[in-house]
């Protein structure tokens, strides 16, 4: 008799761990079937790894940049092994982590490769060992892959995806970066502020292109200012290992000669040989379709996280598994995904973060739009802490004073969206906005005036 469960989980990152404690915090008797490690590739590859990267490439840019703040450091160098070091360890340390939450929920943790075999049942191969499972729901958190290029698959020594990039063996001196969303314009931030020569190479005709276009452009030109080449409504022709580095031949050029290339051109759903072709479970180019909820076309099936359609972001799985979770256990009133609601912050130098509609989708969708715009150069705390570059630009509805959409970008703006993100879910207007008092010096006084800008009202700029 396979062992039963009133949910069993397949896949154990971001949305799936999430949901799994979510479950059993509601009485649920649940299982989490994991190939690899606890918490997926955000914790392990992904979010939090990066995050310890970049980290270091900040200070590594304000120790080369000291004297901006009267301050001198000389011979400023790092060791490479120490850098990659430091982010295992973060990432490990969250992985123990997730372990230490599963044993807290009595949540059972099935380690294998999982197989959905029919309505309610699950296969877990180990070792050459089988599992046979029953549950009365399941839920597809299978995640998915950097996609490669057709013509020229990363080969982990001079071709990356992001996981290559984030346990280099060697440091760049000249990157080919493919690819400008989120992961690419990261990555290449954390390389080019380490001293390698970048350059980023856009299909689409702006950087960051789901980002506000006033945000596209600004961060193309810091970028620019940094010393990094940016060719957009362009691409990658040709791309080959040599024995020493890379040759990519872009769009319309010649060819050029580089150390290594990130290949950052999105993602492949990890949808095959888990049984859903033979459950008629249907999909989007991959990916798993689902309403609000989480549930798919079959009875007892769920799927959440990158699994399904975008956006591709931690944060979204999570809250999908959430929802998902008590819809299962039946919970009233569960709230449905919003995914306007879900912001987007991407931790580069510098850093950029959104939530809602850009200026242009909300005329696209045919609101009658006020937009304002306040600058760093305008907040004293900016000044001070030598981060004057960037600005916050909040959408609103000129009729009824819904706040649409706010878009940032500059220092610490990945913090301060959150606020924005609460403004939305509370579904408040500019009057609430404009009435509520903001702490002075600090960075999220520019909130304040963004949205006084908007009807006319910036006080200092």
């Amino acid at each position: 008799m396979p062992d039963t469960y009133d949910l069993i989980v397949l896949g154990s990152g971001p949305g799936g761990y999430v949901a799994a404690i979510r479950a059993a915090q509601l009485g649920l008797k649940t299982a989490i079937v994991e190939r690899e490690k606890l918490g997926g590739i955000c914790l392990n590859w992904g979010c939090i790894p990066t995050k310890a990267l970049l980290r270091t490439s900040e200070i590594n840019h304000y120790l080369t940049h000291a004297n901006a703040y009267g301050l001198s450091a000389e011979k400023v160098s790092f060791d490479l092994t120490k850098i990659v070091d430091r982010s295992r360890k973060v990432a490990g340390q969250l992985n123990a982590g997730v372990k230490g939450l599963m044993k807290k929920n009595k949540i059972t943790v099935i380690e294998g490769e999982g197989a959905i075999t029919g309505k309610g049942a699950l296969s877990v191969s180990k070792d050459g060992k089988t599992t046979e499972l029953a549950a009365k729901n399941i839920i597809v958190a299978t995640g998915a892959r950097a996609r490669d290029l057709p013509f020229a698959k990363a080969d982990g020594n001079r071709i990356w995806t992001y996981r290559h990039a984030m346990v280099p063996k060697e440091m760049p001196t000249k990157l080919l970066v493919i690819g400008s969303g989120a992961i690419g314009v990261e990555f290449a931030s954390f390389y080019s502020d380490m001293g390698a020569d970048v350059t980023i190479v856009e299909m689409l005709d702006r950087i960051l292109p789901v980002e506000d276009e006033e945000v596209s452009a600004f961060v193309h030109k810091q970028l620019t200012k940094q010393g990094m080449k940016i060719h957009v409504s362009s691409g990658v022709d040709k791309l080959e290992a040599t024995g020493s580095g890379v040759r990519a031949v872009l769009k319309g050029g010649a060819a050029e000669d580089f150390s290594h290339a990130i290949v950052a051109i999105g993602i492949v759903p990890n949808t095959e040989n888990i049984g859903l072709e033979a459950l008629g479970v249907s999909t989007n180019r991959g990916h798993i379709d689902t309403d609000p909820y989480g549930r798919t076309n079959v009875e007892g099936l769920w799927a959440i996280g990158d699994v399904t359609g975008p956006p591709w972001l931690a944060h979204k799985a999570s809250h999908e598994g959430v929802i998902a979770a008590e819809a299962i256990a039946g919970v009233k009133g569960v709230h449905p995904m919003d995914k306007t609601n879900i912001p987007g912050c991407t931790y580069s130098r510098p850093q950029v973060a959104s939530v809602g509609y850009t200026e242009a989708k909300a005329k696209e969708i045919g609101r009658n739009v006020k937009a304002g715009k306040f600058p760093f150069i305008g907040n004293g705390k900016a000044i001070a802490l030598g981060e004057a570059e960037g600005f916050i630009k909040t959408v609103f509805d000129a009729d009824t004073g819904e706040l649409l959409g706010a878009h940032m970008v500059g220092a610490e703006v990945t913090e301060l969206i959150q606020g924005y993100v609460v403004a939305r879910q509370l579904e408040t207007t500019e009057a609430e906005l404009m009435h509520t008092v903001f702490p002075h010096p600090t960075l999220s006084e520019m909130m304040h005036e963004s949205v006084l800008d908007a009807y006319g009202r910036a006080i200092h700029y």
